[in-house]
């Protein structure tokens, strides 16, 4: 397995001192079970109409202050969490996009957290989460094609050695790097601020590694904690 140390340069370290993450990569294995990913998403779902964790509002509220930050909107962009609720909130459920993305997308929901799926094998170079210059571009779809749009300066976006991975911290992943169960090696980040308790962080990780396990028994797996380490 492709060895993966995530960078968060200085840069965003001072804009966000007290952000941490789980960085969870796989080494995926033959899939035993499909279903764990729809059935975690109807479980999630069902959850957070039903009983919310205490953290979920304070959680994403801090989110949108640190996108206002780096002069994001996130009433228009809001973190990938808040997006997720928004669409559960408005129509009582998700539809079941892949097992895997089901799956992350379910700890993101339970948790309130920003969740993140990577195809590992698309990478060049590692991921570092940095301020983009302006420069960069990123790859989308537009109208169905294949396009590139320039990210704003001071943005605060995941990238690679090739481009950006993912625009505005986590509103937006582009397409080289998109995940599926199909993907042969996986890479998940799981992004807090103080707001959500750092125990809440390593049981929303063990549950992603769980569903993993039930899906994929004999993937290999391996965790670190990044960022602010209290």
């Amino acid at each position: 397995m492709s060895l993966i140390t995530p960078h968060i340069t200085p840069e965003v370290s001072q804009l966000a001192p007290g952000f941490r993450a789980l960085s969870i990569t796989v080494q995926a294995a033959t899939v035993v079970d499909p279903t764990v990913g729809a059935r975690a998403l109807d479980e999630a779902c069902s959850a957070m109409t039903a009983t919310d964790v205490p953290w979920a509002e304070a959680h994403l509220a801090a989110w949108g202050d640190l996108f206002r930050k780096f002069g994001a909107k996130p009433q228009r962009t809001p973190c990938s969490a808040e997006a997720l609720r928004k669409r559960v909130a408005r129509d009582g459920n998700l539809p079941a996009i892949d097992p895997v993305v089901d799956l992350y997308n379910a700890i993101s929901l339970r948790y309130a957290i920003p969740v993140g799926g990577e195809n590992l094998l698309a990478y060049e170079g590692q991921p570092r989460l940095v301020v983009a210059d302006g420069s960069e571009q990123f790859d989308t779809m537009r109208g169905g094609e294949p396009a590139h749009e320039p990210v704003d300066p001071g943005e605060v976006v995941w990238r690679d050695d090739k481009g950006i991975t993912c625009r505005r911290w986590n509103w937006r992943q582009g397409v080289r790097t998109r995940l599926s169960i199909d993907s042969g090696q996986m890479w998940f980040i799981l992004e807090s601020l103080p707001e959500m308790p750092l125990a809440a962080l390593h049981e929303a990780g063990e549950k992603l590694v769980a569903g993993l396990r039930d899906m994929m028994p004999e993937a290999v797996i391996t965790q670190c904690l990044i960022g602010h380490i209290e």
